[in-house]
């Protein structure tokens, strides 16, 4: 009898590997500490109609590479079926060996659905019938979703003018998984966007103020900061291509504010300056709140200005950038920490280079305060895969405590993004199985165990300390 691809041994190459995933890994529950998932479908409880509706919708990885197949944007953000997307999403699959949507995508199929045959054009339509069947009953709700795969805390992402109003039914509701936030306030801080001033009208709106002046502007981000965290905000988030350094003054940050509020243009330079100020200050105030803050480095966003201007952001049309990044970096962390305004910081990177930089760049600012104080991030977007987690894992072994590690998350919109946790943990103990083998590590279970474990879920439970 054939072994099914999705195997209870899957990835994992040797004996250490598998008694490292089964005894100490894989019934971890899952911290799931940065998502983009919606709060609304979770404090819904919401049921999806169909396959294509909780898995394709909204999947830019999916549709990159059926727009490299030659499919028709039809049927990927179009007006086809959703049965009709998921055939042609279907037939592309075959096409996705080697890219980690192969696995993910039979990882799912298994850990959701008990599917365990191979997805190609042949069987895509037996699929489909049968997952949308499962979906359409209450076991596959938003909630039992989240509760299939063991999560305890998942993390959405908001903006400071979001009201909150999902985690708020949810913190008065009994649902046991908790659900909380992360400030993303990226929309203030690009102060070059062309919608900046129509975003500032809105803050000032859910602030009850008027923000003409940049003291009107901090206090109104020190009211959506309290209100966050009364609301259980314990992160913070920042999507950016670089982090911003810049000497300035009080005076040119007011008086720059002043001139783009009036709806005039400002020089590159005047806004990085004001990026800068922007960043420390709430930088500061993550560190008066007891946060974690979290940076997202190195993506090049919306290259194709056609398919920008016809579908908008987040719909497939990113890659990693190559920016500089270590002097602005080593910086701006430097100011926090003279000023003793260092609070425990996230750093993930998107350019593979660059991991020793970051790597390296951490152990610059962990002063013994707090165990693993300033982290590097997992892989992410385009590095969240077999070989990037194992670059990100190699560069943070080499150059600082990978026994620190506070491990994986989704950074996904999918409910059925999760079995990423367990990619994740079967590489971890696939790497550390491997070097026990071959006599790298001590051949100690109960040493390398306790690591796996830590990394897996207790590391990040102590760090974030909900």
């Amino acid at each position: 009898m054939a072994t099914n691809f999705i195997h209870d041994n899957f990835l994992l190459e040797n004996k250490f590997a598998e008694e490292l995933f089964h005894n100490y890994s894989k019934n971890q529950p899952i911290i799931d500490y940065h998502n983009h998932l919606s709060p609304k479908l979770i404090a819904d409880n919401h049921t999806f109609a169909n396959l294509t509706e909780v898995w394709i919708k909204g999947d830019h990885y999916k549709w990159r590479a059926m727009r490299t197949l030659g499919i028709n944007e039809y049927f990927i953000t179009g007006n086809a079926s959703d049965k009709d997307k998921f055939l042609q999403w279907g037939k592309t699959v075959p096409y996705t060996l080697r890219n980690p949507l192969y696995h993910w995508t039979h990882l799912e199929l298994a850990r959701y659905f008990d599917i365990y045959e191979l997805l190609d054009e042949n069987s895509a339509e037996k699929i489909y019938d049968e997952a949308t069947a499962k979906l359409n009953s209450p076991e596959y709700s938003t909630q039992n979703l989240l509760r299939k795969v063991n999560a305890e805390l998942v993390c959405t992402t908001e903006d400071p003018t979001d009201n909150l109003e999902h985690h708020k039914k949810l913190a008065s509701g009994d649902f046991e998984i908790k659900v909380s936030t992360a400030w993303r306030p990226d929309k203030v801080i690009l102060i070059e966007n062309e919608s900046y001033n129509d975003y500032l009208d809105a803050l000032a709106q859910v602030s009850e103020m008027e923000i003409n002046t940049y003291r009107d502007l901090m206090e109104a981000l020190n009211k959506r900061l309290n209100f966050f965290h009364e609301n259980g905000c314990r992160l913070s988030d920042h999507g950016l291509d670089q982090i911003y350094f810049e000497d300035f003054t009080e005076n040119e940050i007011a008086n720059i504010f002043q001139t783009r509020r009036a709806g005039k243009a400002i020089s590159t330079e005047d806004a990085l300056k004001f990026q800068t100020a922007i960043l420390i200050f709430l930088a500061e105030k993550y560190h008066e709140l007891g946060w974690v803050q979290q940076f997202h480095l190195g993506a090049l966003r919306n290259n194709n200005a056609r398919m920008h201007r016809i579908l908008g952001p987040d719909t497939g049309w990113d890659s990693i950038g190559d920016f500089s990044q270590a002097e602005k970096l080593s910086k701006f962390l430097n100011r926090l920490d003279s000023n003793d305004t260092l609070t425990k910081t996230i750093i993930y990177n998107l350019n593979p280079a660059d991991n020793e930089v970051f790597a390296t760049m951490i152990g610059n600012f962990n002063d013994g305060s707090v165990k693993g104080k300033v982290q590097l991030g997992s892989g992410w977007w385009f590095l969240d895969q077999k070989d990037g987690m194992t670059k990100q894992l190699n560069a943070l072994s080499n150059m600082g405590l990978l026994s620190c590690f506070i491990g994986m998350l989704t950074d996904s919109r999918s409910f059925l993004s999760f079995p990423r946790h367990e990619y994740f943990r079967r590489l971890l103990c696939n790497i550390l199985g491997d070097e026990m083998q071959r006599g790298e590590i001590p051949q100690d279970l109960e040493l390398v165990g306790k690591m796996v474990s830590d990394i897996s879920y207790h590391n990040a439970k102590e760090y974030f300390n909900f």
